[in-house]
């Protein structure tokens, strides 16, 4: 009866102890280890995660009712048990938000998204690496290999004019046409972006080289370019209303967009056409890593990017066509020489840029 009692309550200790261990909790995933996921359970893992946080914040520059409330609205319907909020701003007042959370360690922002973005806040330290199965049939130029950032979107820079006061055939088509004394004057750029004026200069000087491109630079200067402080899509509305018949580098889709509902302005694509990539970006910090990483997925995805396409902006995603309206602006569809400038070489050549702007064209 002893021996019996014995092995009824070593059997009783074995159960009890194999029943805290399954009771004991399973270690958190780090951000870092959420980020990097991969495997046939990673997308489990994920949605389990994000059930539990309920919520994602994203800051980003597109554009609120063309692009970034559908693409969350879209999000939110694939994804119903998370709420998705946004806070839209330029790159540069992103960069500072985030920036000062970072600072003040109350970090709201769990992804952010925009052009000029991801290279000041890497360098930073704010940004945590992260994969995503997205990205397999992405060109490689668009594919971050420190795994920082993954490519959204592109856009294109160009020349626009009134078409009212200038002329097809009149319209200067070459860098080099811009600096016919008849333009003087005429000609207008964004100053202080850095997909403005800096961006012109920055692919002036990759494409033409450090001597020949401060050549021209030089040149261009005698034609007193107007430094204009508002936004892209605004300094063209200057041209559609006559104010300046040119704007120089300028999204190119804003021109087209305007002329298709009957603006007197066409778009003017220079060769090699500049253009960069908007990036998305996981937050240090994010207190919902795992539904921040569904956003990242889906924006980088097929059905996001078509969000982005019905939008008539340009996916990064080469699955997604574009609006057949845009495609003469889009250097491989238009067989246009391109120079594609990468988020690094846009942030190494930009102190650069900005001198020769404050040297030649702020005086």
């Amino acid at each position: 009866m002893r021996a019996w009692r014995m092995g009824t309550l070593a059997l009783v200790a074995v159960a009890v102890t194999l029943s805290m261990a399954s009771m004991s909790p399973v270690r958190a995933l780090t951000q870092e280890e959420i980020g990097m996921l991969s495997g046939p359970d990673r997308q489990k893992i994920l949605e389990d995660g994000a059930r539990k946080e309920g919520k994602v914040t994203i800051y980003s520059g597109m554009i609120v009712d063309q692009a970034l409330r559908p693409m969350t609205e879209a999000f939110m319907k694939k994804y119903p048990f998370i709420k998705a909020e946004f806070w839209r701003a330029d790159s540069t007042k992103i960069t500072q938000k985030l920036l000062a959370e970072a600072r003040a360690k109350s970090v709201v922002a769990d992804v952010g998204e925009s052009t000029s973005l991801s290279e000041p806040l890497i360098r930073a330290g704010v940004v945590v690496p992260f994969k995503s199965p997205m990205v397999n049939n992405y060109p490689k130029e668009y594919i971050d290999p420190n795994n920082m950032w993954g490519a959204t979107r592109l856009s294109y820079f160009g020349a626009a004019y009134n078409t009212k006061a200038i002329s097809a055939a009149d319209a200067p088509k070459t860098y080099e046409a811009l600096l016919d004394p008849k333009w003087k004057g005429k000609l207008a750029w964004r100053d202080g972006s850095d997909s403005g004026s800096a961006l012109f200069v920055t692919n002036i000087i990759m494409t033409m080289g450090d001597q020949k491109g401060l050549d021209y630079l030089k040149k261009l200067a005698k034609q007193n370019v107007v430094n204009f402080t508002g936004s892209a899509r605004t300094l063209v509305n200057r041209v559609i209303e006559g104010e300046y018949p040119i704007a120089l580098n300028i999204f190119l889709h804003h021109p087209v967009i305007s002329a298709q509902k009957g603006a007197s302005v066409a778009a003017l694509p220079l060769e090699p056409v500049p253009s960069l990539n908007g990036t998305v970006l996981f937050i240090k910090g994010s207190q919902h890593p795992h539904a921040a990483m569904l956003l990242i997925d889906f924006m980088l995805s097929k059905e996001g990017q078509q969000t982005l396409a019905g939008a008539d902006y340009f996916p990064a995603n080469p699955d997604v066509d574009i609006n057949p309206i845009l495609k003469p602006i889009v250097p491989n569809k238009a067989g246009l020489k391109e120079n594609f400038i990468t988020p690094e070489k846009v942030f190494e050549l930009n102190d650069k840029s900005e001198e020769l702007l404050k040297k030649y064209f702020r005086g």
